[in-house]
């Protein structure tokens, strides 16, 4: 499975880091994988490249900023508005609280959550890059 632009991963657990890379191994993912650990790095990377990210995978639980917190920031920003880069939440821990913030006053296009099976972690992320290299959208 193959789509032209990078796969953004916001993430700052190290074991999350290491199944999201062997998650998109197994799903044959050959796009480029671009890790932050927080969102202002993610941020800077997003103001100043001129790539075209397939996706952004975001946990909501991360250090200097919240996940709610940058996506509000993207939302807030008339040139990564423009950029139209779909946003998904994957967290460990999710609240209703974070669910209705991300549906009623961002503009994002999916929240999961993580779960111990490895074999389930793998085919929702396999779901989602199938879906987002598929669709259309702005961005490609």
């Amino acid at each position: 499975m193959a789509k032209d632009g990078p796969i953004i991963l916001v993430e700052d657990d190290e074991d999350d880091i290491d199944l999201l890379r062997e998650a998109m191994k197994d799903n044959d993912v050959e796009n480029e994988l671009k890790f932050f650990l927080n969102g202002p790095d993610a941020l800077d990377y997003l103001r100043s490249t001129t790539d075209k990210p397939l996706l952004i995978i975001c946990d909501v639980n991360l250090p200097r900023q919240n996940g709610i917190e940058f996506k509000t920031e993207i939302d807030n920003d008339d040139l990564l508005r423009k950029k139209s880069i779909p946003f998904i939440f994957y967290s460990t821990y999710v609240s209703q609280y974070a669910v209705n913030e991300a549906y009623t006053k961002l503009t994002v296009q999916g929240f999961f959550q993580k779960n111990d099976s490895y074999i389930e972690f793998r085919n929702i992320i396999g779901i989602m890059i199938e879906y987002w290299s598929m669709c259309k959208h702005p961005n490609n």
